[in-house]
């Protein structure tokens, strides 16, 4: 068994999409413009709040996204989104199939554990609160903790630094390329779950070490170390 286990958030710990979705239409909503769809949102979720935003106003507004960002657009529109995801943080969001028992287990067992997400700390929070799973975490590294984020192998290397844990004692756990990449980056195994937000591309494209369906993967992992 591993002396750290690494989690993303949204798509692996958590689905959030339908919050996500719902205040990202609040803020169209009072711009004027048409609302989008909860698939859409899914496959722009991954690279950070402020770059979904950027996807989803350029698709409501029907402008290119290189414009968008060009213009600074997302400079005016993310403090007016933040309001309105603060208060949908844990509104709609659920907990996927297996992830309490195989958490209650890993802490059961001694294993460090951390969540490494994109989502900025504002947001972050209140949803690992909303699920009453912070308490499991030894560490949360939110999208705007250092200088870089995923595929970065920046805040994996943090987590190794902070518990002094070598990388092959470590097990990165997520649903994107972007995971993937910086796991492997950090020369840290990667297992992936194919039921989260990957921008619409099957995850095992990004060759992950592994492939589980769910988390009861990890609680058998801890269920056979203990009988070993």
């Amino acid at each position: 068994m591993y002396d750290l286990v690494m989690f993303d958030l949204d798509g692996t710990l958590v689905e959030t999409a339908p919050e996500i979705a719902d205040a990202v239409n609040d803020l169209l909503g009072e711009l004027g413009l048409p609302t989008v769809g909860e698939d859409l949102v899914k496959n722009w979720i991954g690279h950070g709040t402020r770059e979904l935003m950027t996807h989803a106003y350029a698709h409501a507004a029907q402008i290119d996204i290189d414009t968008v960002r060009r213009t600074g657009t997302m400079d005016r529109l993310m403090p007016r989104l933040a309001p309105y995801y603060e208060r949908r943080c844990g509104t709609r969001s659920r907990l996927y199939p297996d992830v309490l028992d195989a958490l209650q287990q890993l802490r059961e067992r001694g294993v460090r554990l951390a969540v490494v997400t994109n989502k900025e700390g504002r947001f972050t929070m209140p949803i690992l609160l909303a699920q009453n799973i912070r308490h499991f975490f030894d560490l949360v590294v939110a999208g705007d903790s250092l200088s870089a984020k995923k595929p970065d192998p920046l805040p994996v290397q943090h987590c190794l630094d902070t518990f002094g844990v070598r990388r092959e004692r470590a097990l990165f756990v997520g649903d994107s390329q972007l995971d993937v990449q910086a796991a492997h980056a950090a020369g840290v195994a990667v297992w992936a779950v194919p039921y989260g937000y990957n921008m619409g591309q099957p995850v095992a494209d990004s060759h992950p070490d592994r492939v589980i369906a769910t988390m009861a993967a990890l609680g058998d992992a801890v269920r056979q170390a203990r009988a070993a």
